[in-house]
């Protein structure tokens, strides 16, 4: 009697490792890694003829008085480095070519270390021009870190079909892991907060997965170690789900407190501002609606406060995920903030459905293939290629809410 009580953990433990070492929601984390990289990579094309006065040698905080903030702040930036022309070229040159790569879905492992640095370089340079929009990309960067999120719809997972069945040696990925120290030396000399000891682990886990793939590619060793890396994007994901709500429900409960919120009225105010007001005509078309204004203040209210409790259920989930989305697109054309707007839309798609993403990643792969030329159809999977129905079930799309926060 003893010994069955005691194997009844023994066997739940069995039957939750295969759940927890199984890549969850492959499909949302190769879409907020595609959106996410577009983001930063939009931003940075947007910021290129100002780049130098938001952010580089022309900028009024003075590169002693950003030197005093980061170390106030215990912020990193590379940038901090040297005031150079040629050096704030260079990190800003990287980082678009690092989202581009991303974006791809190209040696993402050591491509979006790449990213989150350039991107925390660029933007904790001056911190004073920074928006919300920032925030939520800087945060953001730094989970995509930890997913794997060129599982799907990447150059990666293309490359891992190809050389699925034999070892084989990376001489790009690995050319860029050991340049990497190049730039890991002289970093471990400037007071960094901590940043230095961060990415030098980033850089020898990176090296025991190449040593790990090519020495003993089917040892239980290997296993461990790919079981590891799913069990971190799965936490990932969690951690990303549970940022957007935290983001919604401080936002919409701060709302709830302004008198302006209770009586309806925030958004008159903000449709006269001239700062939000890239189309003033539409703008006074919105503000001369009573009903209008009070409908969208009201309806911005509840549907921040809800969202969090909505993930219990599916149907009312993605419709109430719809109107999140529309909002922002709204918000980005009347008020003119399009890469907040967008940051949160790229958030929200972690709450996508996995059937809807991969309806549209087939309607894509037939569109693309029309256009070259190709055959219509897609070609199906291999049974051994297709994804298990437990890596295709998203935690954060489609369980309840105890699963996804």
């Amino acid at each position: 009697m003893t010994s069955a009580k005691a194997s009844r953990p023994i066997e739940r433990l069995g039957r939750l490792l295969p759940e927890i070492t199984t890549v969850r929601a492959p499909y949302q984390a190769a879409v907020f890694r595609i959106g996410l990289s577009a983001v930063v990579l939009a931003f940075l094309l947007r910021e290129w003829p100002h780049r130098h006065v938001l952010y580089g040698d022309r900028s009024p905080l003075s590169f002693e008085l950003a030197q005093a903030l980061v170390r106030e702040e215990r912020t990193f930036t590379v940038l901090a480095w040297g005031d150079g022309g040629i050096w704030f070229e260079t990190v800003y040159a990287v980082t678009i070519a690092a989202a581009l790569a991303v974006l791809l879905g190209w040696r993402t492992r050591g491509t979006t270390v790449l990213l989150m640095a350039g991107v925390l370089s660029i933007i904790n340079r001056n911190t004073l021009v920074g928006d919300g929009g920032d925030n939520v990309v800087r945060i953001m960067v730094i989970y995509l870190v930890f997913t794997r999120c060129a599982h799907v719809w990447s150059l990666d997972a293309r490359r891992a079909r190809v050389c699925r069945d034999q070892p084989h040696l990376d001489p790009v990925g690995m050319l860029v892991w050991a340049a990497a120290v190049a730039v890991l030396v002289p970093l471990s000399t400037y007071p960094t907060g901590g940043w230095a000891l961060v990415f030098w682990t980033l850089w020898a886990v990176q090296g025991l997965w190449y040593a790990a793939g090519l020495w003993f590619p089917r040892h239980e060793a290997r296993a461990v170690l790919d079981a590891a890396a799913s069990m971190l994007h799965n936490t990932a994901m969690l951690v990303i789900a549970a940022q957007v709500c935290l983001i919604y429900a401080t936002a919409g409960w701060y709302k709830i407190q302004g008198s302006r919120w209770q009586e309806g009225s925030a958004l008159y105010y903000a449709l006269h501002l001239d700062y939000f007001s890239p189309w003033p005509a539409l703008s006074e078309y919105l503000a001369g609606s009573t009903i209008t204004v009070l409908v969208l203040s009201y309806a911005t209210v509840m549907v921040q406060v809800a969202f969090p409790f909505t993930l219990a259920n599916r149907k009312v989930k993605n419709v109430l995920l719809a109107v999140m989305m529309a909002e922002h697109l709204g918000i980005a054309v009347v008020l003119g903030i399009p890469f907040l707007s967008l940051a949160m839309v790229v958030c929200d798609a972690v709450f996508l459905p996995t059937p809807l993403l991969t309806a549209l990643g087939a309607r894509c792969g037939r569109l693309v293939r029309s256009r070259s030329g190709g055959p219509g159809a897609v070609p199906q999977p291999r049974t051994q290629d297709r994804p298990s129905s437990s890596a295709t079930e998203s935690p954060v799309a489609d369980a309840p809410a105890t699963e996804a926060v």
